[in-house]
Order: structure tokens, then C-alpha cells, then sequence
């Protein structure tokens, strides 16, 4: 078997498990560089067996499945990938498989996003290396209100971080109730109330077309005029352009942003122009221990699909 592992951004992934192990059971090429271009990447996969994704970096539609022949088994990153066209791999007959994955490291990411908007830590960083001292003044966060959208595993850590800090927690999302809020130490209300409330708003919900533009021009405008926003979860849950015309026209504080529409950025991408912007490059998940537990699930996952029995199975074939 030929295994392609895909978006090796860091140049770790041949480290983070034991390939060799595989002995001559299978071979694995890593690639370091990103290709969005679907006959870009149909020529790269056309001669590997076994496709191994990090996360969400490369899309997976019906177009390059139906393209690669050779293709028998998908592995994705966590137990769930929106950009895996699921069906269509089930009807050209390729296994499907994830891995575990941290809960831990995304709101860690989102915490230290918080912190940093609050305090201009990255325009101090900054600051302090061209000879200038003391530029910004920050904002302090105890007394004040979180509000976090998504109270799911990584939402009710954040709601956890906000009460270390003094901070008060309300959350939201559609199925939440009164009495799950009250668990994590928060107060349920509606969005609107949320979005009002809030001196620092953090979303952790997943990507679906209940959640694509839930927060637009009209949420936004809700918002305190000081108020900070921390997307940790997916980019296309804020529109991104109202987001942009309100980070520039000051309506509210800033932005903490660690998902985009597209990624990797653009490199004129208007969000580069703005002060009032902390910006990372989809980091949140990205750790040692987090890439060790997920390479070696791939590993698992390609030794139990040669010996016919595929765990953590996200798709069955007839």
C-alpha cells in the first residue's frame, strides 16, 4: 500500500509515528506543501492507496474521489471532517476512517487569543522589538462578561477558563438548556441577549448550514462598541466581510481570529491592514501531543484496514 500524508505544514508528521513499523506492508510519502487545485491533486494522489488528512487543509469532493482509482481508504483527522464528501467515497468503495483527537489544545488556543486582544499583546510584542515601550492600554478581564456560543466540550472549557478569571458566563446555542448551562457554570440566554451582554464573545460551534453566517452585519451591530470577538472554531461562522467593515470602522474593540473562509490566507487579505485584529493561522488544535495521538490513529487505522478489520469506521461498504 502507498500512503500519502497530506499538509505536513511543520515537516513532523514522519516523527509523530512509527511508519516503519508498517515494514513492508505499505510505504508513506509526507508533503509539506498545500495544493487546492483539484488536477493538482488528483496527479499527486493518482499513484497512493491510502490518503491521510489533516483536519479540514485539503477538500476531499466527489470530483477528486471519483478521479483517484486506486483509492481505498480516507483517513481524517478527529472523527469528523465537513470537507469529506462521505457519500462519495462510500460509493466508489473507499473506507472512511478518523482518529482521536485532544479537546484540550482549541480552547487553550482560545484563551490565549483572549488574552492577547485584551492586552495588544502581539502589537506590544511588536513594539518593544522596533524601541518603543509601553504603547497600548489593556483591558482587564475580571468583573467582565464572556459570552460563549457553543457549549459543547470546547465551549464549556472556555466557560471554565472565563470563571477562573472572575469573568461572568453566558452561553448560547440551539439545543443548550438552563439546567446543561448551569453545569458549566454559566447562564443560558438567547443570542441577541448574548451578543449585547458580552464584553468578549467566543464561538465553538461546528460548521453546518445552521451555523454558516450566523453571526453577520446585523449580530455584529449588537455588539458592545468595546467588545472583542475570538474565532476558534470555523471561519465561515462569521461573515467575514461584515466582520472586516466592523473591525474597520471601529464598531466593536477586535477580533481574535484563528479560522478563515480560506486558508491557508490570502496574502492581500484586508484582514492583514487592520490593527484591532489578532491573527493565527488555524493553530488551535496544532500541538505535539495533539499530532502524536492523531498520527498515531492513522497508523492504527491503516494496519487494521491491511489486516481487513477498519476501526473508527466513519462510512460502511456494502
Amino acid at each position: 500500500m502507498k500512503v500519502a500524508l497530506l499538509d505536513d505544514y511543520q515537516n513532523v508528521a514522519m516523527r509523530m509515528a512509527d511508519w516503519a513499523s508498517l515494514g513492508d506492508r505499505a510505504t508513506v510519502t509526507a508533503f509539506p506543501d498545500h495544493l487546492d487545485d483539484i488536477d493538482a491533486l488528483a496527479q499527486r494522489l493518482e499513484p497512493f492507496d491510502a490518503v491521510v488528512l489533516m483536519r479540514e487543509r485539503t477538500k476531499v469532493p466527489r470530483e477528486l474521489i471519483a478521479r483517484l482509482p486506486r483509492l481505498r481508504l480516507l483517513i481524517t483527522a478527529a472523527m469528523w471532517n465537513a470537507s469529506v464528501d462521505i457519500d462519495a467515497a462510500t460509493a466508489h468503495g473507499v473506507q472512511v476512517c478518523g482518529t482521536d483527537d485532544l479537546p484540550t489544545p482549541a480552547a487553550e488556543m482560545a484563551l490565549g487569543l483572549m488574552l492577547a486582544l485584551a492586552r495588544s499583546i502581539p502589537q506590544e510584542e511588536r513594539a518593544i522589538r522596533e524601541g518603543r515601550w509601553q504603547t497600548t492600554l489593556g483591558v482587564g478581564l475580571h468583573g467582565k462578561t464572556l459570552g460563549v456560543i457553543g457549549l459543547g466540550n470546547l465551549g464549556r472549557q472556555m466557560a471554565g477558563y472565563g470563571t477562573v478569571l472572575g469573568m461572568k458566563v453566558l452561553a448560547w446555542s440551539q439545543r443548550l438548556t438552563p439546567e446543561a448551562a448551569r453545569e458549566a457554570g454559566a447562564e443560558r440566554v438567547e443570542l441577541d441577549a448574548l451578543l449585547r451582554e458580552s464584553d468578549v464573545v467566543s464561538i465553538h460551534l461546528k460548521l453546518a448550514d445552521r451555523t454558516r453566517g450566523l453571526i453577520g452585519e446585523r449580530e455584529l451591530a449588537l455588539m458592545k462598541p468595546g467588545a472583542y470577538l475570538v474565532n476558534t472554531a470555523r471561519g465561515p461562522i462569521v461573515d467575514e466581510r461584515a466582520l472586516v467593515a466592523a473591525l474597520a470602522n471601529h464598531r466593536i474593540g477586535g477580533a481574535a481570529l484563528d479560522v478563515f473562509d480560506v486558508e491557508p490566507m490570502q496574502a492581500q487579505h484586508p484582514f492583514l491592514a487592520l490593527d484591532n485584529v489578532v491573527l493565527a493561522p488555524h493553530v488551535g488544535y496544532v500541538t505535539e501531543e495533539n499530532y502524536r495521538l492523531i498520527y498515531r490513529g492513522a497508523l492504527e487505522d491503516i494496519v487494521a484496514f491491511l489486516d481487513g478489520r477498519p476501526v473508527r469506521a466513519l462510512n460502511t461498504l456494502a
